[in-house]
């Protein structure tokens, strides 16, 4: 290691975060530059980032900012996007603070921890709304916007001193982004998605409601409760605590929701909640003796499926009649995996109904493909049945089937 270097930042730190950046792949940021492309100089490319981390002078370039499709409302999210290189700097960070930080965080926090994942908080939550009869729905308005640089550097300077974190973290949050039109905007508040201040709700919710269970991704949180009214003095309370740090709940998103199913029969009228892209709600489900009975359990959101059915349409499968049916196959299937690994998890025949549209534009595609077809709708469809039969692992959802819930 080099002395007269003012940081104590070692070459094996940033390779190690650089194999993270690249198995996490991403798309490139203001520079234009994607992971293959910094990989064409690799040894000079992490060269520099280690020594500008080393040396106190790294500092980040702006983000890139790509507003994306929230829900069906026609609103947007904006997403920053960092350079190769910056990214690679963060998880240097990243790779510090964590061994800290992972303590301090509740074994109910899932959010970008390891081996935590949204699929262990949906199945601690589905099991939680069947011993609990009332959720409440938190929802902090503009959280990763609003939040306030100061609070947050106070939090991370309770657990680390470490000089080079806490220059480099300065300056991240101080980094312009660089908007769609190439204008440069200079923020005075608010922090990128999985900041190191999470954990300060983890502890208040311990040290002032220890029996009230919870489940937390990044700002994603539900909380169960055992009445109406201790829902209510949560909210409250969180209401408070959450103006301390100069942020609030939304005041119509967040809600109060009554875990209605087969043995709680109670009238009340929210019943219903959304948790990482999973609608919780009474459904009809079937016991392991085969019996039907009504109970809470997650099922692929309203907001999820509108997304999956917008990307399917723009797809024109109809139209693609120069492919033939492997070709399709091949083309859709690494995105209809995806879903089907994520939204397939609990409830799947919710998630197969939502993609029966696909059924419906592979029909198209026949029709146009094969002359033969044209004018038989029952052929047509008895076709695609017997296709079913014969290769269902062909689309990944044609093997969803109900699951005893």
């Amino acid at each position: 290691m080099n002395e007269a270097k003012p940081f104590c930042i070692t070459k094996r730190d940033v390779w190690e975060a650089y194999k993270q950046v690249k198995a996490n792949k991403g798309a490139a940021g203001v520079d234009g530059q994607s992971i293959e492309d910094f990989e064409k100089d690799l040894s000079n490319n992490l060269y520099q980032v280690w020594n500008r981390m080393c040396s106190g002078s790294y500092f980040p370039p702006p983000v890139r900012r790509v507003d994306i499709p929230k829900g069906d409302t026609g609103e947007t999210r904006p997403l920053g996007i960092p350079t190769v290189a910056d990214r690679i700097a963060q998880m240097v960070v990243k790779r510090f603070l964590e061994p800290i930080l992972d303590p301090k965080f509740d074994k109910d926090s899932y959010g970008y921890r390891p081996k935590k994942s949204a699929h262990d908080a949906l199945s601690v939550a589905r099991r939680r709304c069947w011993d609990y009869d009332w959720v409440l729905d938190l929802d902090i308005e503009s959280f990763f916007d609003d939040i306030d640089w100061e609070l947050l550097m106070r939090a991370v300077r309770r657990h680390t001193d470490c000089k080079w974190v806490l220059l480099y973290l300065e300056r991240w949050l101080r980094a312009p982004v660089c908007m769609p039109d190439g204008q440069l905007i200079h923020r005075e508040k608010g922090t990128p998605q999985g900041a190191v201040v999470s954990p300060v709700f983890d502890l208040w919710m311990r040290r002032e409601y220890p029996d009230v269970q919870f489940e937390r991704y990044a700002d994603d949180a539900i909380c169960h409760c055992r009445s109406e009214a201790q829902a209510q003095d949560l909210r409250l309370a969180l209401e408070k605590r959450l103006a301390e740090c100069r942020l609030r709940l939304h005041p119509d998103k967040t809600k109060i929701v009554y875990c209605k199913d087969a043995n709680r029969k109670g009238t009340f009228p929210e019943r219903a909640f959304d948790f990482l892209g999973y609608t919780f709600r009474p459904r009809l489900a079937i016991n392991r003796r085969g019996a039907h009975f009504v109970s809470f359990i997650p099922a692929v959101s309203k907001k999820a499926a509108v997304k999956m059915r917008r990307r399917v349409r723009a797809w024109r499968l109809h139209w693609r009649s120069d492919l033939d049916l492997d070709a399709i196959a091949e083309w859709v299937c690494p995105v209809l995996k995806g879903w089907v690994n994520y939204y397939g998890r609990f409830y799947p025949s919710q998630l197969r109904d939502e993609l029966r549209t696909i059924d419906e534009f592979l029909v198209r595609w026949l029709h146009r493909k094969y002359k033969r077809f044209r004018g038989h709708t029952m052929k047509q469809w008895e076709w695609l049945r017997s296709l079913k039969r014969r290769r269902p692992d062909l689309f990944a959802y044609w093997t969803l089937k109900p699951m005893a819930g």
